[in-house]
C-alpha cells in the first residue's frame, strides 16, 4: 500500500476487503486510507437499522459495542490493506478491547464518523486506537488489539 491512498473505498471495495454482510456491516465508506494517519471511514446510523427495534423504543440509541465493532472494521480494512493480505482470505479478529469510553449517543440520521490506526504493527498482531465522532464530538474512544490469522 503507498503512504495515502485518496481512492475513496464504495460497497463493493469494503465487501471484498471484509468478511461482514447486513446486518453486520457498519462500515459504509472509506474516506481516506494511509499507513501513518491511519483510516477515516463513515458509518450512515439509519432508522432501520435492526438493534434501533431494542435499543431503545422510543429513545432509540446505537449501542457503543456496535461503534467498537464499526472502529474494528475499519482498522481490519486498514491492516489488510497495509499489510498487503488483499485476496488470501485473512481475517482479523478481535482478541482484547481497552480503555473504551462511550462520550455521546449516537442516533438515527447522524453520520457516524470512524477514524483508527495503528499503535503496534506486527504480522500477526496490530494494536490500534480508534474514535468514533459525529460532527467532531467524539462518541467514543477505545483502544484495541487484533490477531490476523485464516479464516
Amino acid at each position: 500500500m503507498s503512504d495515502t491512498t485518496e481512492t475513496v473505498y464504495d460497497t463493493a471495495k469494503i465487501l471484498a476487503a471484509l468478511p461482514h454482510r447486513y446486518p453486520m456491516l457498519l462500515v459504509d465508506r472509506v474516506v481516506s486510507i494511509s499507513e501513518e494517519e491511519g483510516i477515516h471511514a463513515v458509518k450512515a446510523v439509519s432508522f432501520n437499522e435492526d438493534f434501533f427495534q431494542g435499543h431503545f423504543p422510543g429513545r432509540p440509541i446505537m449501542p457503543g459495542v456496535l461503534q467498537i465493532e464499526a472502529l474494528a472494521q475499519a482498522a481490519g480494512i486498514l491492516a489488510i490493506e497495509s499489510l498487503g493480505l488483499a485476496g488470501t482470505g485473512k481475517l482479523v479478529y478481535f482478541m482484547a478491547i481497552e480503555e473504551a469510553k462511550f462520550r455521546a449517543p449516537v442516533t438515527p440520521g447522524h453520520l457516524l464518523t470512524l477514524r483508527a490506526g495503528f499503535v503496534q504493527k506486527r504480522s500477526r498482531v496490530c494494536k490500534f486506537w480508534g474514535k468514533a465522532s459525529i460532527d467532531d464530538k467524539v462518541t467514543c474512544d477505545v483502544n484495541f488489539t487484533a490477531m490476523i490469522a485464516d479464516a
